[in-house]
């Protein structure tokens, strides 16, 4: 039987109690999928962090005082140092693993006119690729919906 976020958990033997606290709310974060000449931006996680090596959609936390598009943009210009447009924003995706549960917000941008090419400042690689690649390469979990969701949006 599924239960709420605010509702605890008690397992029933009266001789083997168990109490679960109420599940965490997500914590917002967000990506973009960076469009240039027909390839996507995908960026590869340095090895001394969570999920070290596989490769993700630029972005990070929203914190408590941004909408998840003030996030995204002050997230690519503090990880890519580019400023980007948004184009299209894509049905958010909630991800659960032990460490936490996120609400992933993913938006497909461009890179504005007046920016600079990305450059990896947080993250150890980037890659452009065809959009037909992007579910070939190793993804952090929570970017494979995300790589669903783009693709079926494509003409």
């Amino acid at each position: 039987m599924a239960r709420s976020a605010s509702t605890p958990y008690v397992y029933p033997n009266p001789y083997f109690q168990i109490h679960i606290p109420p599940l965490n709310s997500p914590i917002p974060v967000c990506c973009a999928l960076i469009e240039k000449a027909g390839r996507v931006l995908i960026a590869q996680r340095p090895f001394d962090k969570h999920l070290g090596g596989l490769w993700e959609f630029p972005g990070g936390k929203i914190e408590a005082d941004e909408s998840p598009t003030e996030a995204l943009h002050r997230e690519i210009s503090e990880e890519l140092g580019c400023i980007v447009q948004i184009t299209t924003a894509l049905d958010p995706v909630v991800h659960a693993d032990p460490r936490a549960t996120i609400e992933l917000h993913p938006f497909i941008v461009r890179l504005a006119t007046e920016s600079l090419a990305p450059h990896a400042r947080e993250h150890i690689a980037l890659r452009w690729l065809k959009p037909t690649e992007l579910s070939k390469a190793t993804l952090a979990p929570a970017d494979v919906p995300v790589v669903e969701s783009y693709l079926q949006q494509l003409p």
